[in-house]
């Protein structure tokens, strides 16, 4: 794992605790601040289970599966080629959104998250840094087997 690597996740895993700090300091559970009418709000949520509160509760079972692929991604960034820097970066943010997720699920038995938007009358489920982090992976790699299949 190289140096880029590295400060990648301790930079993101940073940022998405010290958001769910200040938010959990500043909002008690369920306040909302609208920022943008009808559209984005910071608002104090728990989740106790995954995206859309799916599993919610089952903390032992988050415990394994994040302890098994957060073992998994670093393996994989460890044996991946340095020269493929798309797949690098990508494995970096699912470490990171995995790790911040991660230690919420061990210091507090949920997952806090703050960023609520309602996109075309849709009240998308509250997220937060982390998740930002773990999408952006997942765009990443599309991205990349959209160039890999291009280039075939």
């Amino acid at each position: 794992m190289r140096k880029r690597e590295i400060l990648l996740i301790l930079a993101v895993v940073a940022l998405d605790q010290i958001t769910k700090f200040a938010i959990e300091a500043r909002l008690s559970l369920g306040q909302s601040i609208e920022l943008l009418k009808g559209f984005f709000s910071l608002t104090y949520a728990r989740n106790t289970g995954a995206a859309w509160s799916i599993l919610s509760g089952q903390m032992t079972f988050f415990y394994i599966i994040s302890a098994v692929a957060l073992v998994v991604m670093v393996y994989f960034l460890l044996k991946t080629d340095k020269k493929e820097n798309l797949q690098r970066i990508a494995l970096s943010l699912l470490i990171a959104g995995t790790l911040g997720n991660f230690i919420d699920r061990l210091a507090f038995q949920y997952v806090r998250d703050f960023l609520d938007f309602i996109i075309f009358g849709y009240d998308f489920p509250i997220f937060n840094v982390a998740d930002i982090s773990l999408n952006a992976a997942i765009g990443l790699l599309i991205l990349e087997a959209l160039l890999e299949a291009r280039g075939k």
